[in-house]
């Protein structure tokens, strides 16, 4: 049988930017990749814009449509899977319709996440109740911060193998790879950065993903086949782990 492929950090929405279903549809499909785990874009959640940024009824709603829009489609098409864009209202009652993940997500140089707000802590608390994953992007300080107060209650998964949270290099001296339950996913990360992470912690706590639409989910999954995996290791970066941490089913499709 051959391996369920899933791109593991891919963008879909239609509301303050244009990427629906239908056209990563045809990425995947163009790339041989079976599924993808999927989150808003940043401009359907946030104005990342406005450092000063405060949140509006309206901002809230199209939250809320953002991400229902990818819950719908996990429950329509085969091997979705949905995350849930968390912002500074934490609502964690979102978190028991069915998402299989937590995005949280922002840069340096955009608003803050209140970590301060009672309401965080209690969302943080359904996310351990549940066991959801969270993909965290976020400065390298706040990276530390969070991984500490998470503390293993449940898994983090940094994205671009830490590119965008510091650097994979100063991640590894800060000792936050060493964490067993703290993973990594290869969207637009160095193929040199992905050979040294397979080389000290094995293929376990890799995932691949590409970034979509910043980058190609062809080309990111040729990045992982150019690294001359064992089968085993190759179906655990693109498939095996994926489905652990989100606790999804792959659905396999005849070719």
């Amino acid at each position: 049988m051959s391996v369920t492929i899933i791109d593991s950090h891919m963008h879909c929405g239609t509301q303050n930017v244009s990427l629906p279903w239908e056209e990563v549809q045809g990425r995947l499909r163009e790339g041989g990749i079976s599924g993808a785990c999927l989150f808003a874009p940043v401009e359907d959640i946030y104005d990342r814009y406005d450092y000063h940024f405060q949140d509006t009824a309206a901002w809230a709603a199209c939250r809320r449509r953002a991400n229902r829009y990818l819950l719908d489609l996990q429950q329509r098409e085969q091997n979705l899977i949905a995350y849930y864009f968390v912002w500074n209202d934490f609502r964690n009652e979102e978190l028991r319709k069915g998402y299989r993940g937590i995005k949280w997500h922002r840069h340096e140089y955009e608003p803050v996440y209140n970590y301060a707000d009672p309401r965080c802590e209690e969302f943080l608390q359904e996310a351990y109740r549940l066991g959801l994953p969270i993909l965290l992007e976020e400065s390298f300080e706040n990276t530390r911060y969070f991984i500490r107060r998470v503390r293993g209650r449940t898994p983090v998964i940094i994205p671009h193998l830490g590119m965008l949270n510091g650097g994979f290099q100063a991640l590894l001296r800060a000792g936050v790879w060493d964490d067993g339950t703290v993973y990594a996913d290869t969207a637009l990360a160095l193929s040199s950065e992905m050979a040294q992470f397979l080389d000290r912690y094995g293929s376990e706590r890799l995932l691949f993903g590409s970034d979509f639409p910043f980058g190609s989910p062809r080309h990111e999954l040729q990045k992982v086949r150019n690294l001359g995996l064992s089968e085993d290791d190759f179906e655990n970066i693109v498939s095996r782990n994926v489905f652990r941490l989100t606790g999804a089913q792959p659905t396999h499709t005849q070719e």
